[in-house]
């Protein structure tokens, strides 16, 4: 039976006359034609960019690393700027310790082992649903299914993938051509998945099957998953040798070595990986400063750390992202990358698009809390802070251990992994503002935090639910 409209429906029908009306008015102002013929005819952000802005930003910066990451990085077609910005952070470190002048570590080696783990996490969550009776279209499996292993990642999850699988320079594990642009492998593996979570629902269902027998299946899923990977990426090594040249010319030899021991052995002492903590700024009025949170389902190794967010104002972010520049430590971040940005000059500036003038529209038009709230805004990429500008100004703010601070924050030089021919030799300018409300987290040495900051990873984590914003992964 046709469902009967409400009676006022009139009222709200966009009528014609309201569109004849919106067009006479916009042909009115001649300014909105000019605007149409350029906009409509050329590149958008190529046409509506602020010039000013464009030619007023500086990668100048007054503070900055004393080495910074040769060569400059590309993950090509895939999700993995997580993995690249952790790995090029950790290799500046490697680099002056070793003397040397260029370092890539294997992006392709973690990647590897994430997927594998990244699969067993999902089958061994399904077991576990199943055997909760969650209903297999409710919100939370239906969500699961749909956000099934894509490329991106979390802060924590490369805690638990070096922690287990240590690293190895790039030469030892090469990339693929499944690990520069995995959508085709991905594909073979999110059918098998969702073909095993189906075989899972129904074995729990059937009420024949005990936990020994759901596990060895499991294992048997996970054989055939694992040729899946293993075709598409190759075999990571069980051993590695490292030779190189330093800064002297003097060639030198690490190895023959496993990867753990060369994390262990040549990283570690550089770089501890659990020394690291994750800060987030969550504003949201139900998420409050100063509390852990984590993600429920969200993870990539069972068994390993949970994902961990603490939760923090945007002041005390900042002021990290400072001491560990001062100290000489490049910093792991996550934002949202798309907004505000032009790719092409490599300016993240929230001006740096003249919105009013061509539309006669504001932007951002919503605060950082409620863009969570309605979907316009999460993290979705990860990249490395080197640098930073900073002017002296009157204390107009306290720092993490509540002392005033005259500190005036401008811009930041971060390293990105979309190649030399991307931005300014594949480094982007962010301005102060843009941090502000597009920056969602920070990864630093515990170091440069307070103690009261360093109390809140002893928190119990607050679980948010599977498909909150904060359990955005950065591809």
């Amino acid at each position: 039976m046709e469902k009967t409209m409400p009676e006022n429906s009139e009222k709200t029908v966009l009528s014609l006359e309201q569109l004849k009306n919106f067009q006479d008015e916009y042909k009115s102002d001649l300014k909105n034609l000019v605007a149409q013929s350029a906009c409509s005819q050329h590149t958008l952000s190529d046409v509506i960019v602020n010039r000013q802005k464009r030619f007023s930003t500086v990668h100048v910066f007054n503070t900055k690393l004393a080495v910074e990451g040769r060569p400059v990085t590309n993950q090509k077609a895939s999700g993995r700027c997580w993995i690249f910005a952790c790995l090029n952070v950790i290799r500046i470190q490697v680099m002056k310790t070793l003397k040397i002048q260029e370092l890539e570590l294997s992006q392709n080696y973690l990647f590897y082992y994430d997927k594998i783990e990244r699969c067993h996490y999902f089958l061994t969550s399904m077991i576990e649903l199943a055997k909760k009776k969650e209903p297999k279209d409710g919100r939370l499996v239906q969500y699961l299914l749909h956000e099934l292993l894509i490329d991106g990642g979390q802060w924590d999850m490369l805690v638990n993938l070096i922690n287990k699988y240590g690293v190895v320079p790039k030469n030892a594990f090469p990339e693929s051509s499944s690990s520069e642009a995995a959508v085709f492998m991905n594909k073979f593996l999110r059918a098998k998945l969702r073909a095993f979570a189906q075989e899972i629902f129904d074995l729990v269902e059937q009420g024949n099957v005990n936990d020994d027998d759901l596990l060895k299946r499991e294992a048997a899923m996970m054989k055939e998953l694992h040729q899946i990977v293993t075709t598409c990426l190759g075999s990571p090594p069980e051993q590695i040798t490292f030779e190189y040249y330093d800064v002297n010319k003097q060639s030198k030899k690490i190895g023959p070595i496993s990867p753990i021991e060369f994390y262990q052995q040549i990283v570690k002492p550089v770089f501890d990986i659990d020394n690291k903590v994750c800060l987030v700024n969550d504003p949201r009025a139900s998420n409050a400063y100063g509390r852990l949170y984590t993600v429920e389902y969200l993870g990539n190794i069972v068994g390993g750390r949970k994902t961990r967010y603490n939760n923090q104002p945007i002041r005390v972010l900042k002021q990290a992202v400072y001491d560990s520049i001062v100290a000489d430590e490049a910093v792991w971040f996550g934002v949202d990358f798309g907004k505000h940005m032009h790719a092409k000059y490599g300016i993240l500036d929230l001006k740096i698009f003249d919105t009013q003038l061509y539309f006669n529209s504001k932007f951002p038009c919503q605060t950082k809390a409620s863009r969570l709230e309605y979907g316009e805004s999460l993290m979705t990429h990860a990249m490395v802070f080197t640098g930073v500008h900073v002017e002296k100004g009157p204390p107009n703010d306290v720092n993490d251990n509540n002392q005033a601070t005259d500190l005036q924050f401008i811009r930041y030089r971060v390293e990105n992994s979309h190649g030399e021919d991307k931005a300014d030799k594949g480094y982007v300018v962010m301005t102060d503002d843009w941090f502000n409300e597009y920056l969602y987290e920070v990864v630093v040495d515990k170091k440069h935090l307070s103690n009261e900051a360093l109390a809140v990873l002893e928190q119990e984590p607050i679980a948010l639910k599977a498909w909150d914003p904060m359990g955005a992964l950065a591809d």
